[in-house]
């Protein structure tokens, strides 16, 4: 079998509103075709018309090429031998950042074609199942520009979840700092305020998780708010800090009452060993497009083994990205739980309306996939609309 071409695909979920802070209402979708006439299909999570630059752009020397032409005419059967040929083929542009998100997409399309090629499911070319069902946890952030809307959207979408079936749900709560969600700018006693109602609607039984999303200006700063949900039994604190800010990682991480989790932006597990290294986090947040793919997330997934340490992955993006981390949690035993954007609580289109064929929610669980490759498929309508979408836009 032979690489034969790669088709990109812009796309933009008609509705998307500039002042939200959600990377759902774009996407970049890649298809990798074969002269055996099987495809593989990837996304990643990273602006879009960036994603299809690194990926189409020609190169002019050994170290600096590109992806795509890295990769028409190889065998795609060998998967983490291409995904170094490609990291190191493009090392003087790549390494970290935009061109390692770009070939996240590409990897988990490899993946894919493999696992359609020899007709298992991706998990399979893995290894065993970890058990008979898998556990996604809700995530949650309403799209309202008031505190007060906010609140009894998330405690209202909280107890949705709950009636879905979620055993889990992660709340957005982000009122400071780069990521304040459609400008919604308040003290920290919102982020409090948050935990302790939705607990109070939710029960003691929902395991609940608070996102800042890089809120906090210092580390006293998030150590005051993990004291302070600490009592509503929160699973973990995600992103309090900046992403850069490794030593307060550290020093949060060993006073912190409330576990703290991060990794969502790293590319490659060069960014993770240091901050596993320097026992920064509790809980390993690898993006399966953004570090690089399958490849790199399951060598992210080792290492956090090795160190004890749990990992629950990103995954804010469409199906195709639901249905990856539902892969890489069917293989992975010290992932309690994976995040699961559900298309009844969430505005995006892309989300809802992108794919088909998604592995079955029911009774808080999602079930092992068992197509072959990552068992969904494009709605090719869909996609032509979001494509007319993202032209309008460029």
């Amino acid at each position: 079998m032979r690489i034969t071409g790669i088709r990109t695909h812009v796309l933009l979920d008609p509705g998307f509103d500039v002042g939200a802070t959600s990377s759902a209402q774009d996407t970049i979708v890649v298809e990798i075709d074969t002269d055996e006439g099987v495809t593989g299909i990837g996304e990643t999570d990273l602006n879009a018309w960036i994603a299809r630059a690194c990926i189409e752009a020609p190169g002019t020397h050994t170290m600096d090429r590109g992806l795509r032409s890295l990769l028409v005419g190889r065998d795609p059967a060998d998967v983490e031998a291409i995904w170094d040929e490609l990291y190191v083929g493009t090392c003087m542009t790549g390494r970290r950042g935009a061109l390692v998100h770009a070939i996240g997409a590409l990897d988990m399309a490899l993946w894919d074609l493999r696992g359609k090629a020899e007709g298992v499911p991706c998990w399979g070319l893995w290894g065993e199942a970890r058990g008979d069902f898998l556990t996604p946890y809700a995530s949650l952030q309403p799209e309202v520009s008031s505190f007060e809307a906010y609140l009894e959207s998330m405690v209202e979408w909280a107890g949705r979840a709950r009636d879905l079936g979620f055993t889990a749900a992660k709340l957005e709560a982000t009122f400071s700092g780069p990521y304040a969600h459609k400008g919604l700018s308040g003290p920290d006693e919102w982020v409090v305020r948050v935990a302790r109602e939705v607990r109070a609607a939710a029960g003691p039984d929902m395991t609940l998780m608070v996102d800042a999303q890089y809120a906090f200006d210092s580390v006293e700063r998030a150590l005051r708010v993990a004291e302070e949900i600490a009592e509503y039994d929160i699973f973990f604190l995600e992103t309090p800090l900046w992403t850069d800010d490794i030593d307060g990682y550290a020093r949060l991480a060993a006073a912190s009452p409330v576990p703290i989790a991060a990794g969502e932006w790293l590319s490659s597990r060069h960014e993770f060993r240091e901050l596993i290294d320097r026992a920064a986090v509790h809980v390993v947040q690898p993006d399966i497009g953004r570090v690089g793919g399958f490849t790199e997330a399951r060598r992210v997934c080792d290492m956090a083994a090795e160190a004890g340490l749990i990992v629950v992955p990103h995954a804010w993006k469409t199906g195709i990205s639901v249905a990856a981390a539902a892969h890489l949690a069917t293989v992975t035993p010290h992932m309690p739980f994976f995040e699961f954007l559900p298309a009844e609580l969430c505005e995006s289109r892309l989300r809802k309306d992108l794919t088909v064929d998604e592995p079955a929610f029911a009774d808080g669980r999602l079930g092992i996939p068992a197509r072959p490759g990552l068992g969904v498929e494009l709605n090719r309508t869909a996609l032509r609309e979001f494509e007319e979408a993202a032209a309008r836009v460029a």
